[in-house]
């Protein structure tokens, strides 16, 4: 039975590396590599990938097509800007691709709490459990981001490189994974703890890692979208020019309960007045 358990995950990966693999590169290419090296292999297309895609359209939309309408034309980010956070994000994105590659090993190996198929558990309780699952990673990545700004060796070394972006004109979706590879690492890692402590649907933990090339793009893009309490770009902008505010990473909850929250809409007053 625990061997029938584990040979699902195996499968999934298998599947998942032959369709996206089988798609992108000639199978003479890929093929022969042990399955681990499949798996990072993509694992790091399908960044890249989302990266771009979601990055690119992000931009058409608000600086092309809503031109003057959400940024205005001083605030858009110039295309060396772009061009740079581009640079920095396919640097680290082998490393990035790393952590999702390592978390699908412990799943395969039976190391984690994951499991292959909702209806184990059933949706009500697979409902809870993906809650919880957030939650934990919301906790996480608020305390791995705060202790980045307040150990002054990992800023330094790692933080400063994404915090070089301080200001609207230099902020934009493709800033969102330009990140000192082990940065990003670390801000990612409560995704893979949350699997050891909680049950997790296997396809939905490796597409909210995923999920988090979107988001942070969204969150890069200096527009203010006011849905309470999500953490959305208008507090992230202030963490970026105040660093010592919004460490959050969902929803504004950490940030509210730990003193640390800088609402957009008070700055806003704050700077007329």
């Amino acid at each position: 039975m625990a061997e029938q358990h584990l040979q699902a995950f195996l499968d999934e990966t298998s599947f998942s590396n032959h369709i996206v693999l089988g798609h992108l590169l000639p199978s003479a290419w890929w093929h022969p590599l042990p399955h681990v090296l499949q798996t990072w292999l993509r694992n790091y297309l399908a960044a890249t990938l989302v990266y771009f895609i979601s990055g690119l359209l992000w931009c058409f939309y608000i600086y092309y097509w809503k031109r003057n309408v959400y940024v205005p034309k001083d605030a858009i980010p110039t295309k060396n800007a772009i061009l740079l956070q581009i640079y920095v994000a396919m640097k680290a994105m082998p490393w990035y691709s790393a952590l999702p590659t390592l978390s699908e090993y412990m799943i395969e190996s039976g190391w984690t709490k994951c499991y292959s198929t909702i209806s184990d558990f059933g949706l009500p309780l697979y409902l809870v459990q993906l809650a919880a699952y957030l939650v934990i990673c919301e906790f996480g990545i608020y305390w791995v981001h705060r202790e980045l700004h307040d150990i002054k060796p990992l800023y330094k070394y790692l933080h400063a490189t994404h915090h070089v972006y301080n200001k609207q004109n230099t902020l934009s979706p493709f800033a969102g994974l330009a990140f000192h590879p082990l940065d990003g690492i670390l801000q990612a890692v409560p995704h893979v703890i949350a699997l050891f402590i909680v049950p997790t649907h296997f396809r939905s933990h490796i597409a909210l890692l995923f999920f988090e090339a979107i988001w942070t793009a969204n969150i890069h893009d200096c527009i203010h979208a006011k849905i309470w309490p999500v953490m959305g770009a208008g507090y992230h902008t202030i963490h970026h020019t105040t660093y010592r505010h919004n460490y959050g990473h969902y929803t504004i909850w950490m940030d509210w309960m730990l003193g640390t929250l800088r609402d957009p809409v008070d700055d806003s007053y704050g700077k007329e007045m």
